[in-house]
C-alpha cells in the first residue's frame, strides 16, 4: 500500500492512469470520460487515490515499474452497470520479468476477536502505535533490541505517542536445510489459528527466513486507569483519519494498534550500534568482571532510549542487569524524585510509565532537580550505590544537566562511581560539552572533588564533608580508587518533539504519567471494572507511629498537616526510634537519608482520632516497617482531583479561594508571598480535613 502512495507522490503521469484503468475489473472507477491526472482538482486526486487503495484491498497488488498483478480473475462488467459480486481469492500470478523484484508488503490476517497474524520477511519491519501482546509463532523477531524467538513467552509491547514508535523487525535465525520442511512446520503452526483459505493465502507469501507473529489485544489495569482520565486516552491509541480502509486496517484495529510510517519509528545510529555491540561483548566475558557503564549527555539526545535498547540487548545474552538511577526528573522504573538501584530481569518494551518496578534500594529525594542541594544528592547516591554487589553489569543513568555546575557534578559522579565505560552522547542541537576523557577528568576540579594532583590516598577527596563518606567493611581494605575508564562517543540523531519552550510542560506530563502508573497498581486486575480512588479503603496510621518531614519547602510547624493533606508522600524507614511520643504528630528537624519502601497519597487526616489516612499499593507486610512520611515537590496529578468519577457536588481539595500567603503555600522553596495567578489550586477541604488548633 505504501508503494501506491509513493507512485502518486512522484507526480502525474500516463502510467498512473494506466494502473487505475487496470484496476477496473476490481472496482468500477467512473463512467465519466478519461481526464488527465494533472487536470484533476485536489478533491478529485484524493478520490482517485482512495479508489486505488480500495482496488488494492479488493485484490490488486502494485509492483514497481507500473506492473499490476491481480489476485482475482478479471470479471466482466454487466451491461446494466451493476457491480460484480465479490470473488474468492485465486492463486497469485507471477510478476512480469520486466518488473523489478521487490518484497511484498507484510500481510496481516485476522485470527479471531482481538487477534491477528503478521508475516514478516527477513529484513522487513512493522512499525505501529498502540499496545499489544507479541508472540513469535515461527522464526525470530526483535523489538527495541530484545529478541523474541519461537517458543518463548509472549511479551507486552507499548508503542505510545509520547515516544518514538516501536518496530517489530524480522531477523536471521537458523533454518533446516530443506525449505519444504520449513513450510510444513509453519503450516502446522498456523492450523490452529487461521482458516484454510487464510492459511493458504498467507503461505503463498511465505519465503525462507520469514517470521510469523501473533498480535493480541492487551488490556491491563494500569493502562485502563491512565486512559480513564480525560485527555490521556490519546497516549496509547489515536483515531487518525486514513484512506487505507482494508482488511488489514480492521484486523489491526481489533488488536488495538495501527500501522505507522517507518519514519516515525525509532532510529538507532551506527555509532550507537557499535557501542552496544562492544558493551554486550564485554559484559559476556567473565574474565573482565562486571562492567560499570555510565551514560551521560545533554537533554533530549536519546540517552534513555539507548539505555532501554542496551538493557534488552544484554538480556539476550545474560540473565539480569543492574541499573542505578541518578536522574531525578525522568526516572525509568520509579516515580520521579527518586534515586534507586534495580535488578532488571525482564525486557523493557515501552516508555517509563509502562514498566514501574520495585527497586532493591530506593531513597526519596523529593524534587525533580538537585539544584541548591548538591551535597544531599551526592550522599544519597553514595548510600544507594553501596548496595551494588558487582554480580552483574551496572548501567548508570545521569541527568541531562551538563553545563556549569552540572558538568562539575558529573565529574564528581565519575570519580565516585569509578565506571569502566563512559558513554557520552553528542548532538548538533545540544550545547557544547567537552569530551570527558580520563585525562580531562583527572585535570579538572569537580564540584566537591579535586583534580589528580590534589587527590589523596582514597583516590578522591571531598574536603567539605569527607567524613560523611564512609566505606563499607568489605571496601575498607581496598577503597575505591579512580583507575580510569574507556570513553565511547555516540553521535545522536535523535529527533525529539521537545523544544526549549515546551520542554518543562512535556516533562511534567511524563512525571504525571509515572505517578498515575504507580497508582494504577491499586486497581483490581482485568477484567474487573475500575474503582475510583475515593472509593478505595485507605490505611489508618496513628500520629505517634510515623515521623513527618517536608523536604522541598520551609513550612511552619503549625501548617505541617496542611502541607501533608492530599499530598504525594514517600513511605520510608528510618533507624531512629520514634516510640515514646504520646500524641504526635512527630516532626523531624532534618531530612534523613533512609530507605523508601513505596509511595502513597495522604487522603485525609482525622484530628479527633489522630490518624492519617494513607492510600497506597504497598503490601501490608512492607507497611509494618514504615515509620516516616516524607513530603516533597512531587505532587499528585491534577486529573486525579478534577476527574474523580462518582462524586456529587463540590469536588474535594479543589478551590479557587486559596491563600498563597500562608507559609509553605508557594511552589518556591522558602517563599512566603506570591501573586494569585492560578485559578485552581489543590487545597484541603472540610470534607476530608479538620484544622489543627
Amino acid at each position: 500500500m505504501a508503494d501506491s502512495v509513493l507512485l502518486l507522490k512522484r507526480g502525474p503521469s500516463r502510467s498512473t492512469w494506466l494502473r487505475a484503468r487496470k484496476a477496473r475489473p476490481q472496482l468500477i472507477l467512473s463512467h465519466r470520460p478519461r481526464r488527465r491526472l494533472w487536470t484533476l482538482r485536489w478533491c478529485g486526486r484524493r478520490r482517485l487515490r482512495r479508489r486505488l487503495l480500495q482496488a488494492q484491498a479488493a485484490g490488486a497488488d502494485w509492483r514497481e515499474g507500473g506492473c499490476l498483478v491481480s489476485r482475482a480473475p478479471a470479471a466482466r462488467r454487466p451491461k446494466t452497470g451493476a457491480r460484480s459480486p465479490a470473488l474468492s481469492p485465486a492463486p497469485e500470478a507471477a510478476p512480469a520479468s520486466s518488473c523489478a523484484a521487490i518484497l511484498p508488503i507484510p500481510p496481516v490476517r485476522p485470527a479471531g476477536p482481538g487477534r491477528a497474524l503478521l508475516l514478516l520477511p527477513l529484513g522487513q519491519g512493522f512499525t505501529f502505535s498502540g499496545i499489544c501482546r507479541v508472540t513469535c509463532l515461527y522464526g525470530q523477531v526483535q523489538v527495541l533490541g530484545f529478541a523474541i524467538s519461537q517458543g518463548q513467552p509472549a511479551q507486552d509491547v507499548f508503542s505510545t505517542y509520547t515516544h518514538s514508535r516501536l518496530t517489530i523487525n524480522a531477523v536471521h535465525y537458523s533454518v533446516p536445510e530443506k525449505s519444504k520442511e520449513m513450510k510444513r512446520e509453519a503450516r502446522a503452526l498456523l492450523r490452529s489459528h487461521l482458516s484454510r483459505d487464510d492459511r493458504r493465502c498467507l503461505m503463498k507469501n511465505f519465503s525462507p527466513l520469514c517470521s510469523i507473529i501473533m498480535l493480541e489485544r492487551l488490556r491491563t489495569s494500569t493502562v485502563n486507569f491512565i486512559t480513564s482520565h480525560p485527555g490521556l486516552s490519546y497516549i496509547f491509541v489515536q483515531e487518525i483519519p486514513t484512506f487505507q480502509i482494508n482488511s488489514e486496517y480492521f484486523a489491526l484495529r481489533s488488536v488495538g494498534i495501527r500501522r505507522d510510517k517507518k519514519k516515525s519509528g525509532l532510529r538507532v545510529t551506527e555509532s550507537a550500534f557499535s557501542v552496544m555491540e562492544e558493551l554486550v561483548s564485554v559484559s559476556c566475558e567473565e574474565a573482565d568482571g562486571c562492567p560499570v557503564i555510565l551514560v551521560c549527555g545533554s537533554q533530549d539526545v536519546g540517552k534513555s532510549t539507548f539505555i532501554r535498547y542496551l538493557i534488552n540487548q544484554l538480556l539476550n545474552s545474560i540473565s539480569c542487569v543492574d541499573y542505578l538511577e541518578c536522574d531525578l526528573g525522568q526516572t525509568e522504573f520509579t516515580p520521579p524524585g527518586c534515586i534507586s538501584l534495580l535488578n532488571i530481569t525482564e525486557p523493557v518494551l515501552g516508555p517509563p510509565f509502562t514498566h514501574q518496578r520495585t527497586p532493591q534500594k530506593m531513597v526519596y529525594y523529593g524534587k525533580p532537580s538537585c539544584k541548591n542541594n548538591f551535597e544531599n544528592y551526592i550522599e544519597i547516591i553514595k548510600y544507594v550505590f553501596s548496595s551494588y554487589r558487582r554480580e552483574s553489569p551496572l548501567i548508570v543513568n545521569t541527568m541531562g544537566w551538563v553545563a556549569d555546575q552540572g558538568l562539575l557534578l558529573l565529574i564528581d559522579l565519575i570519580r565516585l562511581l569509578s565506571p569502566s565505560h563512559v558513554i557520552q552522547f553528542s548532538s548538533g542541537r545540544s550545547k557544547y560539552m567537552p569530551d570527558l576523557t580520563p585525562d580531562y577528568v583527572d585535570d579538572m576540579d569537580g564540584l566537591y572533588t579535586r583534580s589528580k594532583s590534589k587527590v589523596r590516598n582514597r583516590g578522591f577527596y571531598l574536603p567539605e564533608f569527607a567524613d560523611n563518606f564512609e566505606f563499607a567493611d568489605e571496601e575498607k581494605d581496598s577503597p575505591v580508587v579512580f583507575t580510569g575508564y574507556k570513553l565511547m562517543s555516540v553521535k545522536s540523531e535523535f529527533v525529539s518533539r521537545k523544544t526549549p519552550r515546551n520542554r518543562e510542560s512535556h516533562n511534567r506530563v511524563l512525571r504525571d504519567l509515572a505517578v498515575l502508573s504507580y497508582l494504577g497498581q491499586l486497581q483490581p486486575p482485568v477484567p474487573k471494572p475500575l474503582c475510583p480512588l475515593h472509593g478505595l479503603t485507605p490505611y489508618q496510621v496513628p500520629f505517634n507511629a510515623v515521623a513527618l518531614r517536608i523536604i522541598h519547602a520551609d513550612v511552619a510547624p503549625t501548617h505541617i498537616l496542611y502541607a501533608l493533606n492530599a499530598s504525594w508522600v514517600g513511605l520510608c524507614k528510618i533507624v531512629d526510634d520514634i516510640r515514646g511520643y504520646a500524641n504526635g504528630p512527630i516532626l523531624l528537624a532534618q531530612t534523613p537519608i533512609c530507605d523508601c519502601l513505596g509511595f502513597g497519597i495522604c487522603r485525609g487526616i482525622d484530628m479527633e482520632r489522630r490518624l492519617y489516612h494513607i492510600l497506597t499499593p504497598v503490601p501490608p507486610e512492607e507497611l509494618r516497617n514504615v515509620n516516616c512520611l516524607l513530603v516533597g515537590a512531587i505532587s499528585v496529578p491534577q486529573c486525579v482531583f478534577k476527574s474523580q468519577r462518582g462524586l456529587e457536588g463540590t469536588i474535594p481539595y479543589i478551590t479557587t479561594d486559596y491563600n498563597f500567603k500562608l507559609p509553605g503555600a508557594s511552589e518556591k522553596i522558602g517563599a512566603r508571598e506570591i501573586e494569585e495567578t492560578q485559578e485552581e489550586k489543590v487545597h484541603p477541604k472540610p470534607k476530608f480535613y479538620r484544622k489543627t488548633n
